[in-house]
């Protein structure tokens, strides 16, 4: 059984939270008041996953996450974030943090978020001893418009990034959050030309292993039905690259809010966009806007 701990100062909030997770899953769930008492907890009761308030005394989310990288590398932390605490939220992402939950969402998003970052971080995978030879690897995919081929994909994704030693856990779960992000996006906003709470609403489904009816439909509806998405991995020991594009009908490059925006990051709309931005270096989109280029520097 999965243990959760919930380390915020407020004691309401740490019942929100708490609540939430209960209300849909068993688990066990343990409350810390600062990032120092956590920090402590963390080592005698070793968490599954840790889900932190950013503003706190003592130690504050920012300084909790890069402990925690630091001292429990397999332990991820998720931060709730307030509104007008979106600059430090960036900063947290950068020192480890595996994602983020506006406080504004924490209904809507928290459970789906604690379940995909546990789905990435209790795969235990071992190096064989001929793929840690590797020196570099090169992967092409064309995927149907099926959500479930996107799990297999991320956990390769990871199995590769392991065998050839490309940085920690926390940078290989960054790297597979940012992929999920784009392929969840290539396939239910271009490919299934679905909104943003169809999309979401799609995403929960799929988490909970139930079929969501729009995606049924249009899969055997043209032109969504004949549309594929296109996937390229190119895995070094110094660098990684991914190229996803989908036959949607692309969006407007242009609108997107600048990477120096942190504001979007308490917008729900705008959480995959900014969790991208965050976790890889470099982040382009085709002018079509059908197609992103990202890139991972191993070596900064």
């Amino acid at each position: 059984m999965p243990i959760v701990l919930v380390v915020d100062d407020s004691a309401v909030d740490q019942q929100l939270v708490g609540g939430l997770l209960k209300r849909d899953f068993d688990w066990i769930v343990e409350y810390a008041h600062d990032g120092e008492s956590a920090i402590e907890m963390i080592a005698d009761i070793f968490p599954d996953i840790v889900i932190t308030d950013l503003q706190m005394p003592k130690m504050n989310g920012i300084e909790l996450c890069k402990q925690a990288r630091k001292k429990f590398p397999r332990v991820p932390v998720i931060l709730t974030t307030g509104q007008g605490s979106e600059q430090l939220a960036v900063e947290a992402l950068n020192a480890g943090a595996a994602s983020y939950v506006p406080k504004s969402a924490l209904a809507e998003s928290l459970n789906d978020t604690v379940d995909q970052i546990l789905e990435y971080s209790k795969k235990n995978i071992s190096r064989d001893q001929l793929m840690a030879c590797t020196t570099n690897c090169r992967h092409q995919f064309k995927i149907d418009n099926n959500p479930q081929l996107i799990p297999p994909l991320l956990d390769f994704l990871q199995e590769s990034m392991t065998s050839l030693g490309m940085g920690d856990h926390a940078i290989i779960r960054h790297a597979s959050v940012a992929m999920e992000e784009a392929l969840t996006n290539a396939l239910y906003h271009g490919n299934l030309e679905m909104n943003e709470k169809q999309s979401r609403d799609a995403r929960h489904a799929c988490r909970e292993g139930e079929e969501f009816e729009m995606v049924r439909l249009r899969q055997d509806q043209e032109p969504f039905k004949s549309r594929k998405i296109y996937v390229a991995i190119d895995l070094a020991k110094n660098k990684a690259q991914f190229i996803i594009r989908d036959q949607g009908k692309g969006f407007d490059v242009q609108s997107l809010p600048p990477i120096s925006d942190t504001g979007n990051i308490s917008k729900l709309d705008q959480r995959g966009l900014t969790l991208i931005r965050n976790f890889m270096d470099e982040v382009k989109f085709s002018d079509e806007g059908n197609e992103i280029r990202m890139s991972l520097d191993m070596l900064k």
